[in-house]
């Protein structure tokens, strides 16, 4: 029996095993083949829960029947009896069925966020180039719900239907021409509301992409508070969610409408078999074809037959929607990371060289780049990191248009992420243009690339929790060793601001700390790893000159014998800097100490004068 949490191993880096993306019904198969003890124990529970409705009506005719209308006592009270013990049955199996049902939705919720979060550590810096944010948390959070809300439907429709198929042979036994109107109408029944369920989907659909986006939006605004607090845009950003909650809304009603007609149809047609039910098996008995015990019964059939019928209904609702989910989960996990994987071995404390820009790496030296476009910086310590260049995911939803204008645009925004994806791969599996001792990081194991070279920018961002997870999220140092890397990054101050010290809280994306303070935790998380080649990329730029001069000083001697890499155009930083190396239009033009560059480069004078005045 599976236990919690649930076991997905699928994305790990030794896993061979990954869900079935082929196709929405595809994924939705696999994540039940993933847990079929939990659903074979679930329909047998449910089966002892639908046995009271499933038996009673028999029993209750031959109470009827063979007891009351006999006259015999001891018949009356066995076949009561057995209906007690039936009737009992159900209630324990209904207790066992909805906690097992319980277990596997949260089985199925779960291994879906599991499978998001291996996903996107698999993905890293490639999924917000795929896919809004605000999707991601989608399918995490909503989708994953509506996964085990199909997982829980598919268990109890397949009670349903054993129970169903039991009714229907218990009417064979009594009434063979009231058993073929079951067997022939139910199906039909069924059938008669697949014309909404079309609609059903597409304003699931429209609804569910909306949705995505409003928590795109959501995060966004969140994220970016502070910032829209100081140029007084709250107002516009407020009023564009507002716009676009109402959306959602409105698509909300579509769909809450046609889910509304489809469960109308159900109950309406269910009746009609019911009353048909009722309707014949009168006739059959003032005809002498059955016995007042049996007409009981086949009405006690007919009432039970309504719950099969709404059950299988619920799971042609509920079947549909998980669909709408599942295709855009495998939007997500059917995306490759497009990097090649080399097999080649990254030497200790390897030379690196950049032929884009000419910049040469030493080992165990301490380097500082500068560069007046910050664009020709960042794509450097991309490049040393082996990241993709940065690139907003593609967009552009056209739930708003109806009919062939929306197949259209959504195969042009599909097209749009294919292409990207072909450009991304291209790329990724290209010759990359870094080299380490003279090998090509394409020919080099990624893992070994990331677990060696560490590329810490001012993207980086803080979890919740302790400061002692924020700093080691790990827990494979020691207390002195944090203690050292924020002494280093001259964050001190966070520690003793805290109350609690290590374990003092921070919120989501440090937003208890000044903007400084969260730049230092990063500094100090980026130091504790000591990998031997890290790439800091402006890590002092929203911190006071006085904190800056300390982190300058404090630095070198931290990393002294490790590759240090900093992209900074700070005097104070590159004051302390083994060599200096100046970039123009991504180039390297310039190499020296800060002193000589100063002296001799009015290139260098002019964007380091800059930064004097920055800090000024």
């Amino acid at each position: 029996m599976h236990d919690f949490p649930p076991r997905v191993d699928a994305y790990a880096p030794t896993a061979t095993a990954r869900p079935d993306t082929r196709s929405p019904s595809a994924f939705l198969w696999w994540t039940l083949r993933q847990q079929p003890d939990v659903i074979a124990v679930n329909v047998l529970f449910g089966l002892l829960w639908m046995l009271p409705g499933t038996l009673s009506p028999f029993l209750l005719g031959k109470v009827i029947d063979i007891g009351i209308l006999r006259g015999d006592l001891r018949a009356t009270l066995g076949w009561a009896g057995l209906l007690t013990v039936v009737v009992l049955i159900g209630a324990v199996g209904g207790i066992a069925q909805h906690t097992m049902a319980v277990r596997g939705w949260l089985i199925a919720l779960y291994g879906t966020q599991k499978l998001v979060v291996r996903k996107a550590g698999q993905l890293g810096h490639v999924l917000s180039r795929r896919l809004p944010t605000g999707e991601v948390l989608s399918i995490s959070s909503s989708d994953s719900d509506i996964f085990g809300a199909a997982f829980e439907i598919f268990c109890r429709g397949i009670s349903a239907l054993f129970a169903f198929f039991l009714v229907c042979g218990l009417m064979f036994g009594t009434s063979p021409e009231l058993g073929w109107v079951v067997l022939i109408a139910a199906p039909l029944l069924v059938g008669a509301t697949s014309p909404v369920l079309r609609p059903l989907n597409a304003a699931q659909t429209a609804e569910r992409t909306q949705n995505g986006e409003l928590t795109s939006m959501a995060t966004d605004i969140v994220s970016g508070l502070r910032i829209l607090r100081g140029i007084g845009g709250e107002a516009t950003f407020g009023s564009n969610y507002d716009q676009q909650s109402q959306r959602v809304r409105r698509l909300g009603v579509v769909t809450g409408t046609w889910q509304a007609l489809a469960e109308t149809l159900g109950v309406l047609l269910a009746g009609l078999l019911l009353v048909t039910l009722v309707w014949l098996g009168s006739h059959q008995m003032m005809a002498g074809e059955l016995t007042v015990g049996q007409l009981i019964s086949f009405v006690g059939y007919a009432v039970f037959m309504v719950w099969p019928l709404q059950t299988f209904f619920e799971f042609a609702q509920k079947w549909v929607r998980a669909l709408v989910s599942a295709r855009k989960a495998i939007a997500l996990l059917d995306t490759e990371l497009p990097l090649a994987e080399g097999d080649g071995v990254l030497a200790p404390a390897p030379r690196l060289r950049d032929l884009a820009s000419g910049l040469v790496v030493e080992p165990g030296r301490y380097l500082a780049v500068v560069s007046a476009d910050p664009e020709d910086s960042a794509a450097l310590a991309d490049r040393l990191g082996r990241y993709l260049p940065g690139a907003a995911p593609v967009t552009g939803e056209d739930e708003d248009l109806k009919g062939r204008a929306a197949r259209r645009a959504r195969a042009e925004r599909d097209a749009r992420r294919a292409a990207a994806a072909a450009a991304d791969a291209e790329a990724g599996h290209a010759t990359w243009g870094v080299e380490a001792d003279g090998v090509d990081y394409s020919r080099l194991p990624l893992a070994e690339l990331r677990n060696r070279i560490v590329v810490s920018d001012t993207g980086s961002q803080l979890f919740a929790g302790t400061l002692q997870t924020a700093v080691d999220p790990h827990g494979s140092h020691t207390r002195a060793q944090a203690e050292a890397a924020l002494r280093t990054a001259a964050a001190e101050d966070v520690y003793a601001g805290l109350p609690g010290g290590w374990q003092g809280r921070i919120d989501e994306l440090g937003r208890g700390l000044s903007g400084g303070q969260r730049q230092r935790v990063v500094l100090a998380r980026a130091l504790l790893l000591d990998p031997e080649i890290l790439v800091l990329v402006e890590p002092t730029s929203a911190v006071d000159a006085h904190t800056e001069a300390r982190i300058a000083e404090r630095l070198p001697e931290h990393r002294r014998g490790r590759t240090t890499v900093v992209i900074t155009a700070s005097p104070l930083m590159l004051h302390y800097a083994d060599e200096v190396a100046l970039l123009e239009e991504g180039r390297v033009v310039a190499r020296g100490s800060h002193a000589e560059l100063l002296a001799t480069d009015p290139r260098y004078r002019q964007v380091v004068a800059r930064g004097m005045e920055e800090d000024e």
